[in-house]
């Protein structure tokens, strides 16, 4: 399936020669791009996005899939506003109000996190988080922290002076226009959402891994587009790399449409099959995304990376969206939960027991 979508790109013109050019932004003015088009997106689009499991769930991924194609920096916000809307409504609060952006900041890497601590009748949060894509531009987030009592989701604020994206943290060209630095914390005022362990447990942990792999397909499909309106076909070569993408891309985008049916069937994962759907189809995806990134280059060659701000943005883009994966830990994780079944049938989802981890 190709979803229809009108990619944006900034163009100006050399009136002295005639001559079209594409202007590249720099880091600053991509972040300030980005945070326009999705607070527009959150107040015109967001809401009009079905939640996982509602019926519809094919639907809410082909959006995904689509802003991924437009511009994965802007799928990134979309996808975590979307996230923490469904977040919200699965655990029994509130979904975001009118000019309300939020992000989700889960991320968990080496070392000393972010510290919950309880204030009187409240929350206090302290610390750093890493990777809170979103952070000038959220006015709310949805941030993991550790408790007494172990790992906890916390609501805050991004208005509170103890709030502080520490720039400079975030150096990588890909997903510059994300504005994914490091938060540092101090004293920030946090309401609970659910108990420990419950962000990670409830079903819709799965099912929105699954959300984030439409993103990455939509920027591979983004990819792929340079060589499917630019390949001579004539050439055996080029012929070859184009049909290996389309394969590729064909059999990640049935497997993300066959994934949404499957949580329309179960969407509270009573069959247990949600954690091994959702490793499948990241795995599906984190692949066709790095071989399109490959069979792209080897087809193209420098020429679009050098000449075409637009290839050269997504390719750099997708290259590290898609180290969101975890890669051969995964992979791990998923053979163990195959190897437990008695007799493995292709095809089929098995119940996990596993610890969900994204």
């Amino acid at each position: 399936m190709r979803v229809p979508v009108t990619a944006a790109r900034k163009v100006g013109r050399d009136m002295s020669v005639g001559v079209e050019t594409r202007c590249v932004p720099d880091a600053e003015d991509l972040r300030r791009s980005v945070a326009d088009r999705f607070a527009t997106w959150a107040d015109t689009e967001a809401r009009d996005l079905p939640l996982p499991g509602a019926g519809r769930t094919r639907d809410r991924f082909a959006a995904l899939y689509a802003l991924g194609r437009t511009d994965l920096s802007l799928a990134r916000l979309a996808e975590g506003h979307a996230d923490a809307t469904a977040i919200l409504c699965e655990l029994g609060e509130a979904p975001p109000g009118p000019g309300e952006r939020w992000g989700v900041w889960a991320a968990q890497p080496p070392g000393t996190g972010l510290q919950a601590r309880q204030d009187g009748d409240g929350w206090l949060l302290e610390g750093r988080k890493a990777y809170c894509s979103g952070a000038h531009s959220c006015t709310h987030g949805l941030v993991t922290a550790d408790t007494e009592e172990g790992r906890r989701l916390f609501a805050v604020r991004t208005d509170h002076p103890g709030y502080a994206p520490l720039e400079g943290t975030w150096q990588a060209i890909g997903m510059a226009g994300s504005d994914t630095p490091d938060v540092r914390f101090t004293d920030v005022p946090a309401r609970p959402v659910g108990e420990a362990g419950t962000y990670l447990d409830r079903p819709g942990f799965q099912h929105g891994g699954i959300g984030v792999a439409a993103c990455w397909l939509g920027g591979a499909r983004a990819v792929a587009d340079t060589l499917q309106t630019g390949a001579r076909t004539e050439d055996p070569l080029t012929a070859a790399h184009l049909g290996a993408v389309d394969v590729a891309l064909y059999a990640a985008e049935t497997a993300l449409w066959e994934a949404a049916r499957a949580i329309d069937a179960d969407p509270l994962d009573r069959s247990g099959a949600a954690r091994l759907r959702s490793l499948r189809v990241r795995a599906i995806a984190e692949r066709a995304c790095s071989d399109v990134l490959d069979r792209v280059g080897r087809a193209t060659g420098a020429g679009p990376l050098c000449h075409d701000p637009r290839h050269a943005r997504n390719a750099v883009d997708l290259t590290v969206y898609i180290r969101q994966h975890h890669a051969e830990r995964n992979l791990a994780e998923l053979g163990a939960l195959v190897g437990q079944k008695a007799s493995p049938e292709v095809g089929t989802e098995a119940r996990s027991e596993a610890g969900p981890k994204r």
